[in-house]
C-alpha cells in the first residue's frame, strides 16, 4: 500500500539527531488540550507577500489524531492556496516505484548473502515474532475496515530478503505495537495530498525521490551492521522486557497537539529509529554512532534545507501572483 510503502520512508527521513533529553521531554508535555480554538499554537508561518503564502509544519501520524487540534486559520489557509507543494509527490505511482526499486540490493543479491550470519538469524527470528504476534496487535477498528494482520505484515516486511540492510534496519523500527496499531489511516501529509487532489488544487514537489533516498544508500556497510545491530538489540530488550522506550508515539502527538515546536525539533518524530550515539557504547562504538549522526545530520537536514529552500524561493519568484501552501516536515522547520 502507499502508506506502507511511504511509511518507513518518509518516517526515514524525518531523522533528526539531536535528542530531547528524556525529562525535558516529560515535562514540556503538560499542556491543557480542552483550549478554545482561538488558544491554539499554530505550526503555520505567513509569507508576507500579496497574495500570501505559507509554511506549514505536518507530522507523521494519522491525520484523525492531530486534525482537530490544528487551528482554524491553518486549515482556512491550505484552503485559501492555490498550489500546494509537498516534499514527495505523494500521490504520483512513480513515487511509490522509485522507492521501491531504490530500497532493493542490486540485481541477483540477497540480503542473507550480504548480512553476518548473526545478524541474519535475529533478524529471521525477531521478524517471526512480529508476524505471530500481528494479530493480538491490531485494534477491532482495523479489523471492522478489513484490515489483516497478514496482509498488513506482507505491506510493510514482504520482500524483506531483498531489501538493503539500511531499509531492513528503518523496516524493523516501524514494526512495533504503537505502529501497528496506526495503520489504515492516513498520515496528516498524506491526508493534505488527497485533499488538494479533491480540491483540484495544483500540486507538486520539491524534492525527487532519489535526493531522499540515496543519502540513506550512502551509509557504508560497517556502519549500516552496526545500526541494523544496535536496533535488533533494542528491539530485543523490549521483547524481553529489559527496556521501556523513553517516548512514545503517545508523546509526539501530544507535543504537536500542544504546538511545542522546540521538542518536535530536538524529538526523533516517527522514524522510531534509535538513538545510535549511546553513552553507554564502547569507545570505538560511539565513534561510528557519531559518524552516522554526523552523516545523517549534514545529508539529511543541511544540505537538504538549502536545496529546498532554493527551489521554494525560485517557485516564489516564478510565480508571483499564486499563493502556495507548502507542508513540510515540522522537524525541518
Amino acid at each position: 500500500t502507499m502508506r506502507g510503502t511511504l511509511g518507513a520512508f518518509i518516517q526515514s527521513c524525518l531523522l533528526l539527531l539531536v535528542r530531547a533529553d528524556q525529562w525535558r521531554l516529560k515535562d514540556s508535555a503538560n499542556c491543557e488540550l480542552n483550549r478554545k480554538q482561538t488558544d491554539l499554537n499554530s505550526f503555520l508561518w505567513t509569507i508576507k507577500r500579496d497574495p500570501p503564502s505559507y509554511f506549514y509544519g505536518t507530522i507523521h501520524v494519522p491525520y484523525t489524531r492531530v486534525w482537530d487540534f490544528i487551528p482554524e486559520n491553518s486549515k482556512q489557509a491550505f484552503q485559501e492556496s492555490n498550489i500546494v507543494y509537498f516534499e514527495l509527490d505523494l500521490t504520483d505511482p512513480y513515487t511509490i516505484s522509485a522507492l521501491t526499486s531504490c530500497q532493493l540490493l542490486p540485481q541477483g543479491e540477497n540480503l542473507q548473502d550480504v548480512l553476518p550470519r548473526d545478524i541474519y538469524r535475529r533478524l529471521k527470528r525477531h521478524l517471526e515474532y512480529v508476524k505471530l504476534m500481528m494479530p493480538s496487535w491490531m485494534t477491532p477498528d482495523q479489523r471492522g475496515k478489513g484490515l489483516y494482520a497478514d496482509y498488513l505484515f506482507n505491506a510493510i516486511a514482504g520482500n524483506w530478503e531483498r531489501k538493503r540492510p539500511v531499509w531492513v534496519m528503518l523496516m524493523v523500527n516501524s514494526l512495533t505495537e504503537a505502529d501497528i496499531k496506526t495503520r489504515g489511516v492516513p498520515v496528516l501529509d498524506l491526508y493534505l495530498a488527497q485533499e488538494a487532489e479533491r480540491m483540484r488544487k495544483r500540486t507538486g514537489a520539491v524534492e525527487k525521490v532519489e535526493e531522499q533516498c540515496h543519502p540513506l544508500n550512502g551509509l557504508n556497510f560497517s556502519q549500516v551492521i552496526f545500526a541494523l545491530n544496535q536496533t535488533l538489540l533494542q528491539q530485543e530488550s523490549l521483547r524481553a522486557g529489559s527496556l521501556q522506550v523513553p517516548y512514545t508515539t503517545e508523546d509526539l502527538i501530544r507535543h504537536y497537539n500542544c504546538g511545542d515546536l522546540n521538542s518536535i525539533i530536538f524529538n526523533h518524530d516517527t522514524s522510531q529509529v534509535p538513538n545510535f550515539n549511546n553513552v553507554t557504547l564502547p569507545p570505538s562504538e560511539q565513534v561510528t554512532a557519531q559518524e552516522i549522526d554526523s552523516y545523517f545530520r549534514q545529508e539529511l537536514i543541511y544540505k537538504r534545507n538549502e536545496r529546498m529552500g532554493k527551489r521554494v524561493k525560485a517557485l516564489l519568484e516564478e510565480n508571483p501572483d499564486k499563493s502556495f501552501f507548502f507542508a513540510f516536515g515540522a522537524g525541518w522547520c
